[in-house]
C-alpha cells in the first residue's frame, strides 16, 4: 500500500483494507471475471472461475476482463463476452496502477482470481459487496494441491459449483497432429535448456514416425530457437496461440516447458509431458504444474533419455 500511496497517491481512496469476502448473491445479471494477464494461468485458474460462474449463474451474462489474445481461448464459448482491459506487464509502475484504477464495475459481481488487474486485489474495482477475491498465494496454504484445483475447491466454497479448467477457442482442426510441442517459457529464460537439447529434442520427435507441429510463438526469440532446432519432417504453426490451442486438444501428446501448452492440454483432458526447471520453490512447482501432468526435472542430467523412454511408451496414429 505504501507503495502505490507514493506512486499515485490520488489512488489512496481506491485501496482495499481487508474487508470480509460477501455473499455470492442468488442471482446476477452479469459476472465480470478478470483475467490473469498471462495465457498459462488464465486457463489454470481464471477458466475454473469462469466455469463457476456459468453453473451458479446460469442466465447471467459472464464477462472476461483481460487482453484480446487471452479472450480468443474461449471465444467460441457463447456464454462468453470480452470486456477489453489491456495491460502492459512491462510498463512503468504509474501506468500499470492507472490501468487498474481504469476499471470500475457497478452493474454485476467481480470474480477476481488474484489478478494484476486490480494488482492482486490491492485496487478496488467495484463496490465491495460485490467482489469476490480467490487470493491463490495464501488459499489453503496447507495443501499440496495445484491451483485448478485450489480454485475450483474456493469456487465450490463460495458459490457452492463444481466447475473445471476449458477452454473454446473459434478455430476448428482440420488435420489433427500426433505431438504438439511449444518451447515457450512465459518470458523466464530460466524454464528453459539450451539449443542441443532443443535440436536433440526434435530429432527424437522426428524418429518416432509420428506427424508434430512445432509453435512459433509470440515473440522473436522462441521463434529463433524454433528455427534453429526444427529438423525435416517437423511442422510449425505460425500464429496466434489460439489457433494453436486446438491442435493441443486433438494431439496425442503435448510437450513442452512449464508454460500456456501444458495448462491447454491438461484442460483438454490430455496429459502433457512438461519439461520443469526455474522454479523458486517446490510449492511453487507443486502450484503450477498442470493436471495429469507427467513432469520432467529439466535439472536432470538425462533429461532428453527420459523424453525418448516417456516416446516410447506412446502410440501414434499412422
Amino acid at each position: 500500500m505504501e507503495v502505490v500511496e507514493r506512486a499515485c497517491p490520488e489512488l489512496v481512496t481506491r485501496l482495499r483494507r481487508d474487508p470480509e469476502q460477501p455473499r455470492a448473491p442468488a442471482a446476477i445479471k452479469r459476472v465480470y471475471v478478470l483475467s490473469r494477464i498471462t495465457l498459462g494461468a488464465d486457463v489454470a485458474v481464471t477458466s475454473v472461475l469462469m466455469d463457476a460462474a456459468k453453473n451458479r449463474y446460469p442466465d447471467a451474462e459472464i464477462m472476461f476482463v483481460g487482453p484480446r489474445k487471452n479472450f480468443e481461448l474461449w471465444e467460441g464459448d457463447p456464454r462468453i463476452r470480452h470486456f477489453p482491459a489491456p495491460y502492459a506487464r512491462t510498463g512503468s509502475l504509474h501506468n500499470r496502477l492507472n490501468a487498474s484504477a481504469s476499471l470500475w464495475f457497478e452493474d454485476g459481481i467481480v470474480i477476481d482470481p488474484d489478478s494484476r488487474l486490480s494488482q492482486l486485489g490491492l485496487i478496488s474495482v467495484c463496490p465491495e459487496s460485490n467482489y469476490f477475491l480467490f487470493e491463490s498465494r495464501s488459499y489453503a496454504s496447507d495443501r499440496d494441491d495445484a491451483l485448478p484445483s485450489l480454485a475450483a475447491l474456493w469456487a465450490w466454497e463460495m458459490f457452492g459449483v463444481e466447475c473445471r479448467p476449458y477452454v473454446t477457442p473459434l478455430l476448428q482442426v482440420t488435420r489433427p497432429y500426433d505431438i504438439t510441442v511449444s518451447l515457450g517459457v512465459g518470458e523466464n529464460q530460466a524454464k528453459r535448456l539450451d539449443d542441443a537439447f532443443e535440436k536433440g529434442l526434435f530429432r527424437a520427435l522426428a524418429a518416432t514416425g509420428a506427424s508434430v507441429l512445432v509453435d512459433k510463438g509470440g515473440t522473436p526469440d522462441e521463434r529463433e530457437r524454433v528455427e534453429r532446432a526444427v529438423v525435416p519432417g517437423i511442422q510449425t504453426h505460425d500464429g496466434a496461440f489460439a489457433a494453436f490451442a486446438p491442435h493441443i486438444g486433438w494431439s496425442r501428446l503435448y510437450i513442452g516447458y512449464d508454460s500456456a501448452g501444458g495448462h491447454v492440454a491438461s484442460a483438454c483432458g490430455n496429459s502433457p509431458l512438461i519439461i520443469a526447471r526455474g522454479f523458486l520453490s517446490d510449492r511453487m512447482r507443486q502450484r503450477w504444474t498442470p493436471l495429469l501432468a507427467t513432469v520432467i526435472d529439466g535439472d536432470a542430467p538425462d533429461v532428453l533419455d527420459q523424453v525418448r523412454r516417456a516416446l516410447a511408451t506412446c502410440t501414434f496414429r499412422r
